[in-house]
């Protein structure tokens, strides 16, 4: 069965742009949202120019950034988090991607509520990563922590989380190729 792809950093909104509603301007601020777009697509291009080191480098700067001037409770904080996940993973580190991916998918529960579409997405997003984690690189650990989030957001019974538990049940199932075998005498 084949799932479907989430993008790494979801689906930017018309509101991800916004100026805030108290009224303040892009001159009472010091990281106005078209100064983080110009810094994404910075972040973007040098990843596609295969220097994700470079990429990862330059969003931990506007991470810092971000963060200094939104708060960590901010929906542009998180997908800056989101993005150094995304990067991560390109640097075959997906187990620091998929840590960033669940500590932005906490922040985002805390800011939007667990039944915003966005939460949903991300936490596919998550499970998608999670799936790509290798066997040695702890993915049993980390799939007890991602069931353990998921499940505090959605609930025990939902799709995801089933989703969830039936890989994590399957990793602990012995393969074929590695079940012992039977003499029949």
């Amino acid at each position: 069965m084949s799932e479907p792809r989430f993008r790494p950093w979801g689906t930017v909104t018309p509101e991800f742009w916004a100026m805030p509603a108290s009224g303040a301007t892009p001159a009472d601020r010091g990281l106005p949202p078209e100064t983080l777009r110009a810094r994404l697509v910075r972040v973007a291009e040098v990843a596609r120019n295969d220097r994700p080191h470079d990429a990862a480098a330059l969003a931990t700067q506007l991470d810092q950034d971000v963060t200094a001037e939104y708060g960590e409770l901010h929906l542009h904080t998180v997908q800056v988090r989101e993005v150094r996940g995304y990067l991560a993973a390109l640097m075959a580190d997906q187990a620091t991607g998929l840590a960033w991916y669940l500590h932005a998918l906490q922040l985002r529960v805390a800011i939007q509520g667990p039944r915003h579409p966005d939460v949903d997405e991300a936490t596919r997003r998550a499970y998608s990563l999670w799936r790509a984690v290798p066997p040695e690189a702890d993915r049993q650990r980390l799939g007890t922590e991602l069931l353990t989030i998921a499940t505090d957001i959605h609930g025990a019974d939902s799709i995801v989380v089933r989703r969830i538990r039936e890989r994590l049940y399957s990793l602990t199932l012995p393969s074929a190729t590695t079940a012992p075998q039977l003499n029949s005498a």
